[in-house]
């Protein structure tokens, strides 16, 4: 009885021998094999996830920039109850750039302000403001222009001492800073509006993100109780902007041609080039923005040339993108 009890648990040993050398290379080839593929599109996901995000914040830029230019341009020439803005009161005219002595701030001049006839204006491929760029952002961005835009708040306000305002009705208006409403107005039949001028411009260095140009904008605003000319970063990674605007000659309400900002043709108070009954109807707009960081392995070799600027092909490892659109000024029409 003991000698089979022996054999049978010496029997069983033999069948209980284990994985053999090849069997566990096998094991180890085949694990490693997974582990690799598995390893590779964790890093291939991590790479997608990487370019995708660099691509959704170029775009979110891009969108952001465009739609906050756009909103002030499809407002322009809005003054609260109508919009013509030769029919106001204290903006500038030939020869006098403040005739009811408002003494805006004249850090850009006082037409910066004050020239209501011009609701869209800008420079061409240039800083043209007599105001410099804020210090702290560095100089402007070359070969990009400036986009000036004269307009009203949308909603009635209240009357506020020190910020310059506007009174109208239906057919005429005036502006005004010290908080009363113009005796030639009644408030039943009229309403107040804040006066709004912003410039649009490129400079070389963000404040927020060292090393990255960045779209800002002069704005009037008031400050300890006086009008005042602010400057503010609005989207850190825009490179450039440019703008066309599109003119309307002959009085039909359709575009006849486009043109650059500075063009005398809109320009009531031009000496020369302006063709009376001229209006500007639309405005093209171009946006550049590049990435806030060098990706490796991105190579741009487009060669940018929106509007009539020509910025050539990039030499660096930034992504970029380009977008554009067409603006109604909405209120220029009528």
């Amino acid at each position: 009885m003991g000698r089979y009890m022996n054999f049978s648990v010496s029997k069983e040993l033999r069948h209980q021998t284990g994985l053999t050398l090849v069997e566990l290379m096998v094991a180890l080839a085949i694990g490693s094999f997974l582990m690799i593929g598995a390893l590779q599109i964790y890093i291939q996901s991590r790479q997608a996830f990487v370019v995708n995000e660099s691509i959704a914040r170029v775009q979110e830029t891009a969108q952001f920039a465009m739609d906050t230019i756009e909103s002030d341009l499809r407002m322009a020439s809005n003054w609260g109850r109508n919009s013509r803005g030769l029919a106001v009161e204290g903006r500038s005219v030939i020869g006098d750039a403040d005739p009811t002595g408002l003494e805006p701030p004249d850090e850009c001049g006082v037409d910066w302000v004050l020239d209501l006839a011009l609701p869209i204006d800008g420079t061409d491929n240039t800083y043209g403001l007599s105001c410099a760029p804020t210090t702290a952002a560095g100089p402007a961005q070359l070969n990009s222009d400036v986009i000036t835009v004269r307009r009203t708040s949308v909603a009635p306000v209240a009357l506020e001492p020190g910020r310059i305002q506007l009174q109208t009705t239906r057919i005429q208006g005036e502006l005004f800073k010290d908080g009363v409403v113009p005796g030639s107005f009644s408030p039943a039949d009229s309403a107040t509006h804040n006066l709004r001028v912003n410039s649009y411009y490129v400079a070389q260095e963000s404040e927020l993100i060292p090393g990255v140009p960045t779209l800002r904008r002069k704005t009037l605003t008031v400050r300890s109780g006086e009008p005042f000319i602010g400057d503010e970063e609005v989207a850190p990674g825009v490179e450039n902007i440019q703008i066309q605007i599109g003119v309307d000659v002959d009085g039909d309400n359709t575009i006849d041609r486009y043109v650059n900002p500075g063009d005398p043709i809109y320009d009531p108070n031009a000496t020369t080039g302006y063709v009376p009954g001229a209006r500007a109807m639309t405005a093209r707009v171009w946006i550049i923005v590049s990435g806030i960081s060098f990706e490796a392995g991105v190579q741009d070799t487009k060669d940018y040339q929106p509007a009539n600027a020509t910025l050539g092909v990039p030499s660096d490892s930034r992504r970029r993108m380009q977008v554009s659109k067409t603006i109604l000024l909405r209120n220029t029409r009528t």
